[in-house]
């Protein structure tokens, strides 16, 4: 029953249901002798073992035996026999005319052995040749699973099996099914492909990038091929038309389970043999530079691959033995997604013992730094590097400045180095410069105030924000000349906010003023009076009264106090306070060595403290723009920076002054008779009309 079955479909036999092949083998031999009555007369030898045959059957069905026999009965065949002595047991067996049981497993060995042997249509009609081959075109690669195992097959018989076309059949089969797979309307997988947009503005983590390769199994089965085949079809996918956004993680995704994977690491040095680290670090690192040649460049990769995947690759070339030209490949690619990357991608020293300002991951982020601003320069702010991703490539660096100034090793020179990888120009913003600035000062308490002053030159006042501009003011790691000009600013910061409520009150009450925009874009609706403003208050039932003026800019000045709180002001206050008296203890020092110097020795007149008249109608009459604060503050002398800061006193003085008159304006206006309210309330309403 068994033996009919597979004589009337030989191909469908499986490996696991068929019995042995060497005790069918011996089977047919005994049968052929006792009915041709002939003994066997060939041996043939392969992988120290040895095949007692007839030699009528081979070379019947073998043109390689049919050319070997007539010189000796004795053959053995070549080491790289395709499929060794399982393939050749097989072979004799379809020699002697019996079924030959093919399945996925042993038809593509069968395949190269039949090529090698010569078993053609030439020597008998439906050999062995025409017989795999119609197997394989009719049932291997017509099945997912099946093609999958003749290409892993196919890796032993190389380079057999390349010359047979099997390899780019069994590739070409695949990347058409993945196709198939993406594109099948009843199935509806675009919703349900892995793909990589939930990974997109987060830190790379390798076991949820395994999670989603894992969705589903087509993908799952692609990345376990040998980088060789996977190579090809990532090919033949993009020639079939597949779209970049599925291709893409394709390769993310093999590159995650065979570059970045510590565990396939550990398991392929635990399967190596001695030296094993090298022959694993030079595996990996030919696995990598293909990745490189298969991932997709430019700034428009950002928009497949996560830009923290690019920064995780830089990480791993640190440990890897990479080609140059592959490492400045991988730096120029992140350096064009540099203004897409988040602080969190940047790259720091993973041993915590290993010094910061020494470490390879700080110098390979410098470089990509320079090639991003030396890009910038030569494509200018129209290419692909505006000037909003220049500014948001200075406040990365100044914030991963943060990181860096934390090491106590970092040299002052060494930190003004990494400030100046990124142009002063491209910082719209110096806080997050301030923050680290602050920081590296915390960290090196010995510094000198030069050293100081060296390192926070490149800080801008005006780039400072209201709050870092108190913080900086507030702060004694700070050197002197810093806070004189954040005083300075503070003070014309203080000036614009009453500037803007004068005027915010002039346009909203009076329609037109100065410099204002038309009347015809600021008027109240007419059908709110004076009576609905919110400035109005009754004093009696139907009887309606203006607000004094104090009162009203006492309520427009309400949203710039919530602005600076009371704690900042009295803060400020007390900073202002210790930078007085440090004033006059220094002016009083200053006296006492002039006065053990004597009266003979004179200074020379750049260091005097005192002035001419001239100097001082200068120094009076002079008053700086505010694009020219540090400039004017970093050009005075030491007498002209101490007078200033008395007068920056003295302003801050007025406007507490200020302060105090509204609020004693407001208290007299509260006891006002009501005549002279509505004198008031008159005189406003006639302010109103004009």
């Amino acid at each position: 029953m068994e033996s009919t079955s597979a004589k009337a479909s030989p191909m469908t036999r499986s490996p696991f249901s068929s019995p042995n092949t060497g005790a069918l083998l011996k089977e047919r031999i005994l049968a052929w002798s006792e009915q041709k009555g002939l003994p066997t007369s060939v041996c043939v030898r392969i992988d120290d073992k040895s095949f007692e045959l007839h030699k009528s059957p081979l070379i019947s069905k073998c043109g390689y035996f049919k050319k070997v026999l007539w010189e000796s009965s004795d053959v053995e065949l070549p080491a790289n026999f395709p499929g060794g002595s399982e393939t050749f047991e097989m072979v004799s067996l379809f020699s002697y005319d019996s079924p030959l049981p093919l399945d996925p497993f042993n038809v593509s060995a069968l395949r190269c052995a039949a090529d090698f042997l010569e078993m053609t249509e030439e020597y008998a009609s439906g050999n062995l040749c025409e017989r795999s081959d119609l197997y394989l075109n009719q049932v291997v690669l017509q099945s997912w699973d099946d093609t999958l195992i003749v290409l892993q097959k196919c890796r032993t018989l190389l380079p057999r099996s390349e010359e047979l076309l099997i390899v780019s059949r069994c590739i070409e089969s695949l990347a058409f099914m993945a196709c198939m797979e993406i594109l099948d309307p009843e199935q509806r997988r675009d919703p349900h492909v892995a793909n990589l947009q939930a990974l997109t503005g987060h830190a790379w983590n390798c076991e949820a990038v395994k999670e989603i390769a894992g969705q589903d199994l087509w993908v799952k089965d692609l990345i376990a091929l040998p980088f060789e085949f996977f190579k090809r079809i990532i090919g033949s996918l993009r020639r079939q038309g597949m779209k970049e956004k599925y291709v893409s993680p394709l390769v993310v995704f093999y590159a995650n389970k065979w570059v970045l994977s510590k565990k396939t690491h550990k398991f392929w040095e635990n399967i190596a043999e001695h030296n094993g680290a090298d022959s694993v670090n030079k595996k990996v690192s030919a696995i990598f530079q293909g990745i490189l040649d298969l991932l997709p460049m430019g700034e428009k990769a950002s928009r497949v691959v996560p830009v923290a995947f690019y920064f995780v690759l830089l990480s791993r070339s640190l440990t890897l033995s990479l080609g140059d030209d592959s490492r400045t490949k991988l730096e120029h690619q992140v350096a064009s997604l540099l203004h897409s990357a988040q602080i969190e991608d940047f790259l720091l020293p993973e041993s915590s013992e290993e010094p910061i300002a020494s470490a390879a991951e700080l110098k390979m982020m410098e470089r990509i730094v320079s090639i991003h601003v030396s890009s910038k320069n030569e494509t200018g702010y129209s290419g692909c590097t505006p000037l909003s991703s220049s500014s948001v490539v200075g406040e990365l660096w100044d914030r991963y400045l943060s990181h860096i100034a934390v090491d106590p090793k970092l040299k002052p020179c060494r930190f003004m180095e990494l400030i100046e990888a990124v142009p002063m120009n491209d910082r719209e913003t110096h806080d997050h410069l301030y923050q680290a600035m602050n920081i590296f000062l915390m960290k090196h308490p010995q510094l000198s105030s030069e050293d100081k002053a060296a390192v926070c030159k490149y800080l801008n006042c005006q780039k400072l924000s209201q709050e870092t501009c108190i913080q900086a003011v507030q702060n004694d790691l700070m050197p002197l000349r810093l806070i004189v000009q954040a005083l300075f600013v503070q003070q014309l910061h203080t000036h614009q906010a009453f500037r803007d409520c004068s005027d915010s009150f002039r346009y909203v009450h009076c329609g037109e003023f100065s410099g204002s925009l038309p009347s015809s874009r600021c008027q109240l609706p007419k059908s709110q009076n004076l009576a609905e403003s919110p400035y109005q208050q009754g004093t009696s039932k139907g009887e309606t009264v203006g607000t004094p003026l104090g009162s009203l800019l006492h309520k427009d000045l309400s949203v710039e106090e919530a602005e600076i709180t009371k704690a900042d002001y009295e803060s400020t206050s007390f900073r202002i306070q210790a930078l007085e008296q440090e004033l006059m203890s220094l002016k009083q020092s200053l006296q006492c060595k002039n006065m053990l110097k004597g009266p003979a020795r004179r200074e020379p007149k750049e260091h005097s403290f005192g002035l001419t008249g001239l100097e001082r109608k200068t120094v009076v009459k002079r008053r700086n723009p505010l694009s020219q604060v540090s400039t004017c503050i970093g050009s005075m002398s030491w007498t002209s920076q101490r007078k200033y800061a008395n007068r920056l006193l003295k302003i801050f003085r007025r406007i507490a002054l200020l302060g105090r008159r509204q609020s004693k304006i407001k208290q007299a206006a509260s006891g006002l008779s009501n005549g002279s309210l509505a004198c008031r309330s008159k005189s406003l309403h006639e302010m109103y009309d004009c």
